[in-house]
């Protein structure tokens, strides 16, 4: 992997990572959370390890935004 690609994952998984704690909103923490798993997925796939890379994308972050779409009709189930 060239290193400004890696350089560009990494900073991607660390603003993705910083945004999920800072963010007051379940649903925008849950899109920067998947921000920062497309992120890794990218290192992954870097790596040569692109089944672990594309697996990163279809379940985990696939489970993240079903579990925001989730948490937003939880309060309120009228909303949704």
């Amino acid at each position: 992997m060239p290193t400004p690609l890696f350089w560009f994952f990494a900073i991607l998984m660390l603003a993705g990572g910083l945004a999920v704690v800072s963010l007051r909103n379940p649903v925008s923490s849950a899109l920067a959370m998947v921000t920062s798993f497309v992120g890794l997925a990218g290192l992954f796939i870097g790596l040569n390890a692109f089944f672990v890379g594309v697996i990163q994308i279809l379940v985990y972050a696939g489970a993240i935004m079903v579990l925001a779409d989730w948490a937003s009709c939880w309060p309120s189930p009228s909303s949704c």
